[in-house]
């Protein structure tokens, strides 16, 4: 049986695998399984409406009223959305929105 490392935030032994990431189910942190070598990083080139280059655990604001598929939720112009993640696809952008939960975004819709 393998042994997962402590949570590094608050130190839990709760924590669990999910997706390539190691998660704390008490504080709700999330980091990498991998080892943090900066030379084998991905080379991820993402930029927002006005050109700004975006990194993981940037804050953003959205640019226009987006509608939620599959609902009669909208995100507002002006919303923030902080510690965002960035992936690899059409919606490049991994986040959670108050009052809406986790999402993907498009780096067009968004403003450093």
């Amino acid at each position: 049986m393998s042994t997962l490392p402590n949570c590094p935030q608050c130190n839990s032994a709760y924590t669990y695998e999910d997706n390539g990431l190691f998660v704390c189910p008490e504080c709700a942190h999330e980091w990498s399984t991998q080892p943090s070598d900066h030379s084998t990083e991905s080379t991820l080139i993402v930029k927002d409406a006005n050109g700004n280059l975006l990194q993981d655990g940037d804050t953003v604001t959205v640019i226009k009223d987006l509608k939620v598929k599959g609902s009669s939720l909208v995100v507002k112009v002006g919303t923030k959305v902080k510690n965002i993640r960035l992936v690899e696809g059409d919606h490049n952008i991994d986040c959670k929105i108050e009052g809406i939960g986790p999402m993907k975004l498009k780096s067009e819709f968004v403003k450093k």
